[in-house]
């Protein structure tokens, strides 16, 4: 199940106020219209350069185990072709992303997969609204389920065994549901995090820096490693039905084979991730929690971080989150924090869109106290990192801070030339056409000259 945090790109408007009512500015747009979507065509993906030895070990806690910590008897997947549908209300997006996705798991997983209309499809992918979802799963914005096909069918199942991950023996049919009434990004998201879980691993990893098979949603399409991992999942010496000790004894094999650069590596072995700082994050940036619930959430994490002596992301995404929560209320703490997690996050290769995350917030502050060059330094490399990592919500993010710093630095010109480049982008990562203006509302009111001009 998709978690419904906080998207990391979404907290700029804390360095400066605005109210929902405001209008746009010279900066937001120039007439009624905005340009046409914007989408990603060539995937990117960044090769693994982790070990065989770690690999094997992550296979093994994604693919016999549940969220919950909660351990399987047996190893499940697909066994043969497999076919996956699309029903209800569509978004326009959805179907070509699908496609993608799936050029991509046939290409880079090996996975003989394709889209039918058939109603006997092995996956059929419910368009429902989010309201729906919620009444299920409030914290939640998509979710899979085994054995069932429709949403009339889960309702009818969902106390039942049936639908109870922990006790399949095999995978046949599934219905995953994803929100249509979501911007395109978020449904596209959906699409890679559930169908990837409906095929492979059930379990997600904090201490995975480089995957979506973890919580923290920094990655929304599957990486590298991920199509790694459903490479081996479907390797022909795995089979339906193993348990754990078979399935232990052959990965190594299976790695060695598919992926012989891992051979010479050496592990780094990073330690489990405790179920305390699990749910202190989770408190900290889910939904349902008061301002000061999160900060002491947010205290408790970074304790236990500290405790554990993690100098890896994990101890990063801790500072990012106290950064994220103190904001509001304390901007130079945050910012403290921002830098800190800059700091973790640049000890590894592996988390470059970690520290993209961290670059538009540190950028909102430099372009807010009228430091357009840090600003322009910060976003620069971002930029390209985004991209490469199709997020295109914190790609506008930082495109529209980039053309904010231009403006101020006196590069009117090129400022417009970027600010409409982000609104193509934007309106794939955010939306509606009201979502893409606040947020040119929210970053144009961090440029000092706005605020001296009284524009907003």
């Amino acid at each position: 199940m998709r978690r419904f945090l906080l998207p990391m790109y979404l907290l700029l408007a804390a360095c400066v106020p605005i109210s929902p009512n405001e209008t746009a500015t010279r900066a937001a747009f120039v007439d009624t219209s905005l340009p046409a979507m914007k989408v990603f065509s060539v995937p990117r993906p960044q090769v693994t350069t982790a070990s065989n030895a770690d690999i094997a070990r992550d296979f093994m806690d994604l693919s016999m185990g549940l969220e919950s910590g909660r351990a399987l008897d047996v190893f499940t997947r697909f066994e043969g072709p497999i076919t996956v549908r699309l029903v209800g209300e569509v978004q326009p997006t959805v179907p070509s992303d699908l496609n993608r996705l799936l050029h991509r798991l046939r290409n880079e997983a090996g996975i003989d997969i394709a889209y039918t209309t058939s109603d006997t499809a092995n996956i059929t992918i419910n368009a429902v609204s989010r309201a729906n979802i919620q009444r299920f799963l409030p914290q939640a914005a998509c979710f899979v389920v085994p054995n069932v096909s429709t949403f009339a069918e889960y309702r009818q199942a969902r106390r039942s065994n049936r639908v109870n991950w922990g006790r399949i023996t095999d995978r046949t049919r599934l219905g995953i549901f994803l929100p249509n009434d979501a911007s395109p990004q978020e449904a596209r998201d959906c699409l890679h995090e559930e169908l990837a879980q409906a095929l492979g691993p059930l379990n997600d990893l904090y201490r995975l820096p480089n995957s979506v098979f973890n919580d923290d949603n920094v990655h929304t399409v599957l990486t590298g490693y991920d199509m790694l991992i459903l490479r081996a999942y479907y390797d022909p010496m795995l089979r339906n039905g193993m348990n754990r000790t078979q399935v232990m004894n052959r990965i190594p094999t299976i790695l060695a084979r598919i992926n012989p650069a891992g051979e010479g590596r050496p592990a780094t072995r990073l330690s489990r991730t405790p179920r305390p700082w699990i749910e202190a994050i989770q408190r900290a940036l889910g939904p349902g929690s008061s301002p000061n619930a999160r900060r002491a959430a947010v205290n408790e994490a970074l304790s236990i971080a500290t405790a554990m002596g993690w100098d890896d992301h994990r101890r990063g995404f801790t500072h990012y989150a106290m950064g994220r929560i103190l904001q509001s209320t304390n901007p130079e703490a945050a910012r403290h924090q921002f830098l800190q997690a800059d700091a973790f996050f640049a000890r590894s290769s592996e988390t470059g869109l970690h520290r993209a995350y961290v670059a538009s917030q540190l950028a909102a502050f430099a372009l807010s106290e009228d430091r357009p060059d840090e600003a322009l330094h910060l976003t620069s490399t971002a930029i390209d990192l985004a991209a490469q990592h199709e997020n295109a919500a914190l790609l506008s993010t930082l495109l529209m801070l980039r053309a904010e710093a231009l403006d101020l630095s006196g590069r009117v010109s090129a400022g417009a030339d970027v600010r409409l480049d982000s609104l193509g982008w934007a309106r794939y990562g955010f939306g509606s056409d009201w979502a893409v203006r606040a947020k040119l509302r929210e970053i144009s009111a961090l440029n000092p000259l706005n605020r001296a001009r009284g524009s907003l």
